[in-house]
């Protein structure tokens, strides 16, 4: 029997910690765990468990990196301040941090692969700010966020491409990211538009992402993937750089291999975020395989009914809700490995 195990962190466990505990409940199978973490949200640290690294956590201007390097990848991004969803438009907001961020992995150590959480600035400057950092040029500001690309006419990217000559860029965005248009009713700034905006300034913002898309040398402005996390997927794509998922890259890294019983997991499983992006891509993929995928979390508010809508079989709880306010951030290994254990009893053949 074959069991491929890809959750997310569980409470306090990491993904690969919570992998590693479920997949007992297999023995004798062909187990295998996939540490897998949504971008922004613990991507970081699971893509170096897979590659059994390090992270290291540095300041710079204010904002929290994160890096982890081994075999040749470099894996870095931004902490995310608030996981509070963010509204308004950020016009001033400029990416060139993130981009310092890049230019110093790569001046300290060239990888043949550098993999980048897109998510933590909270921008809308296409990514002007991070190319401009990479050494961009243009006839205006980059780093003054969209405010200050109005009135851009010339875009220079050929020493940013020459500093990226050779490395295999990936940036990783949210899972319903990774199709966002730039431009349009449903590009971001459409988005974020707020009522208290002067339509004409959405227009001029919209008008602004057009030109700095043409320049980059996107005629088609509404590539997928070109609005993901504030344009930023724009600025990856522009450098011949792909767009993943979070949970998409740890499953890619790890391959595909067949599989007869998928295993996902989260703390919490509620209808509202549906177990998030690892939960989606697991069941994805069981669902590529013609194979069943289950649900481990610290607490499931969701029913049968709900969960088969979602390709999940069946759903498992750590702990059941207690008037409505469970303690779920301190799940024990002691107590995922019994349920672990329970569980496979039921799924084994």
């Amino acid at each position: 029997m074959r069991v491929l195990v890809a959750t997310d962190a569980i409470g306090m466990l990491t993904s690969l910690h919570a992998g590693s505990v479920i997949g007992t409940g297999w023995p004798g199978a062909d187990v295998t765990v996939a540490p897998l973490g949504e971008a922004g949200s613990g991507f970081v640290e699971a893509t170096a468990d897979a590659l059994g690294a390090e992270v290291t956590r540095g300041m710079l201007a204010e904002q929290m990196m994160l890096l982890a390097r081994a075999d040749g990848v470099t894996v870095l991004g931004v902490e995310a301040a608030s996981s509070v969803p963010r509204t308004g438009i950020p016009f001033e907001a400029s990416s060139a941090d993130l981009g310092r961020a890049i230019a110093d992995a790569l001046e300290d150590d060239r990888p043949r692969r550098l993999v980048v959480d897109l998510v933590g600035p909270d921008v809308h400057d296409g990514g002007a700010g991070l190319l401009g950092a990479l050494g961009a040029t243009a006839d205006v500001p980059l780093d003054r966020g969209v405010a200050g690309l109005f009135g851009l006419t010339r875009l220079d990217l050929t020493a940013v491409r020459a500093a990226l000559a050779g490395v295999d860029l990936v940036g990783a965005v949210p899972t319903d990211q990774v199709d966002r248009p730039l431009l349009g009713l449903r590009g971001i700034t459409s988005a974020r538009r707020g009522a208290d905006i002067d339509p004409a300034l959405l227009l001029a913002t919209d008008q602004t992402l057009a030109s700095l898309a043409r320049l980059a040398g996107l005629d088609h402005a509404d590539v997928p993937g070109g609005g993901a996390c504030g344009g930023l997927g724009l600025a990856v794509l522009a450098l011949g750089g792909r767009l993943v998922s979070g949970p998409g890259y740890g499953l890619e890294s790890a391959g595909r291999s067949a599989a007869d019983l998928v295993v996902t997991g989260c703390t919490t499983f509620d209808f509202a975020r549906r177990g998030g992006g690892v939960v989606a891509t697991a069941a994805h993929v069981a669902n590529q395989h013609l194979a069943p995928c289950i649900a481990l979390a610290a607490e499931v508010l969701v029913g049968a009914r709900e969960l088969r809508t979602m390709g999940i079989e069946s759903a498992y709880a750590v702990r059941s809700t207690v008037n409505h306010s469970p303690a779920v951030g301190d799940v024990t290994e002691a107590e995922l490995l019994a349920l672990a254990q329970r569980v496979g009893r039921s799924w084994r053949w």
